[in-house]
């Protein structure tokens, strides 16, 4: 494979920018110049403009890598008469927003970013007007990037312009038109957590613009290094610590960021995480009072719970495949088919309204919660009493299975498909249909009251299981009852389960 093609993950660019002792660099300046040739190229065969300069916006996160390849876009940008605006330190929905808002007009927005992987590690993101960059989009610009020539002219021009006070603004006003009042966080204590990403510029710009109080915020200034936790709300660690913040500051409300900003995660002032399916319960719960009826899309693997959850609420949950690329364009799809479909969400926290350009922007999703929070206080509610009604499983685990060899995909395939029949062959499992990503399986009996997923990784070779149950201990049942099924593919490396097992 091309090694500029490698760099591809999905429907975003990814690689190492810094080498370390285990890797060497494979996405710096250089790479980065080529494939700012492939993003022309795209634009102007894809994004016609009528022969008019191409107006190109490009920002980056904190990470140490940043500035050095924006610097090589814009270079290569430069040699094709491009008016470049570079916004310096942004987030990744901001960059999106570059070409809607008015003020900056840009045919494509560009963040640099490799979301919450570690330090060395960056990318690049692409947006158009029509929104995101799809996985043949990235796969077009790769193939079409070639080397920068130094020898051409600049015939390009290059402004400075920061994005993030016009976007934070336009939040600010968003959340005001809903509430009604100018300062509707004037009597909430709400901390943030940075997580020494992009986002710290939300608790001076957004939090207390609108009356919040956000002593105790921690982590906000940009560091590269992330010295403090891994920026990501999926994280156990920063989980706990946003956790540990709120219950020390005695704050209504705590919120995490990752570090480009397109996921979020609230703390309850209980010090409860409402991540994963909690989140989409209680974005759930919003949506469906909004839009009654509504379809919300979800990754495969949600609580069966979570379910039961929304169709009480008189909405629809749709199970997808993993990958927030792949629910969003699922929402997009049951749209235009005629299906109201207001809320594409992964148990990441990748989540996108139908208001909102479909934009996975983690900014909006606490928003959306800010909005409530006022009529809330008046009721005499809290935000986990929306959701209140959601069984919570006893248990869950995660499991992962590395695969030898390179046609991975294909014997991962393979695997799941004889899942299927062990699963439909055991008396207390049987299959569930409404599911779309490798195999999903009721338990009962002896095994408990749950499920398991077995499904591929979207970029990594392995299988994924994931495992739920809502008796104690059964998780462990059945895990041992499908440890000799693995057991009987040699290209599985089995050792992730045995440790799980011998730690029951």
């Amino acid at each position: 494979m091309d090694k500029l093609q490698a760099l591809q993950n999905g429907s975003d660019i990814r690689g190492i920018a810094i080498s370390t002792d285990e890797a060497a660099a494979n996405l710096t300046a250089v790479e980065a110049s080529a494939i700012a040739n492939g993003i022309v190229d795209w634009l102007q065969q894809h994004h016609a403009t009528d022969g008019q300069q191409l107006r190109i916006a490009v920002g980056h996160d904190s990470r140490l890598s940043g500035p050095t390849l924006k610097q090589a876009l814009i270079d290569t940008f430069l040699t094709h008469s491009v008016e470049v605006l570079d916004t310096g330190m942004a987030t990744t929905p901001a960059m999106f927003m570059a070409t809607q808002f008015e003020s900056f007009d840009c045919d494509a927005g560009i963040m640099i970013t490799a979301s919450h992987l570690p330090y060395h590690y960056n990318g690049i993101k692409l947006f158009s007007r029509k929104g995101g960059a799809e996985h043949e989009d990235i796969a077009y610009i790769l193939a079409h990037s070639y080397p920068l020539d130094r020898s051409l002219p600049v015939v390009g021009q290059v402004q400075t312009a920061d994005v993030i006070p016009v976007y934070a603004q336009d939040m600010v006003r968003k959340i005001q038109r809903a509430t009604g009042e100018e300062k509707p966080l004037a009597s909430f204590h709400i901390v943030l957590d940075a997580g020494n990403g992009a986002g710290g510029f939300f608790a001076e710009k957004v939090l207390q613009e609108l009356g919040a109080d956000t002593t105790g915020s921690q982590f906000l200034e940009p560091d590269g290094t992330f010295p403090n936790h891994i920026p990501n709300p999926d994280n156990k660690e920063a989980m706990a610590s946003i956790q540990r913040a709120v219950l020390t500051q005695g704050a209504d409300l705590g919120v995490i960021f990752d570090t480009d900003v397109d996921r979020a995660a609230v703390v309850d002032r209980n010090g409860e995480a409402l991540n994963r399916n909690n989140l989409i319960a209680v974005l759930a719960t919003i949506v469906l009072e909004e839009h009654p009826g509504t379809a919300i899309v979800t990754n495969s693997p949600t609580s069966s719970h979570l379910k039961t959850f929304i169709s009480q609420l008189g909405g629809k949950q749709v199970r997808y495949l993993s990958g927030y690329r792949n629910v969003i364009n699922k929402a997009i799809s049951l749209n235009e088919q005629g299906v109201d479909t207001q809320l594409a969400i992964e148990t990441s926290g990748h989540a996108a309204f139908k208001e909102n350009y479909f934009l996975d922007d983690g900014a909006y999703v606490i928003a959306k919660i800010l909005m409530l929070l006022p009529k809330l206080k008046k009721q005499g509610r809290q935000l986990s009493d929306l959701i209140a009604d959601l069984k919570q499983p006893a248990e869950t685990q995660e499991v992962r299975f590395p695969i030898a060899g390179s046609d991975y995909r294909a014997y991962g395939e393979q695997v799941i498909q004889q899942m299927a029949v062990f699963a439909d062959d055991h008396a207390d499992f049987s299959m569930d249909d409404d599911n779309e990503e490798g195999v999903r399986v009721t338990v009962r009996g002896e095994y408990g009251s749950g499920w398991y997923l077995l499904r591929m990784s979207l970029h990594e070779p392995l299988l994924v299981l994931q495992a739920e149950n809502d008796v104690k201990t059964k998780n462990s049942a059945v895990l041992h009852e499908l440890q000799p099924f693995f057991g009987a593919y040699d290209r599985l490396d089995t050792s992730k389960l045995t440790a799980v097992l011998n730690e029951a």
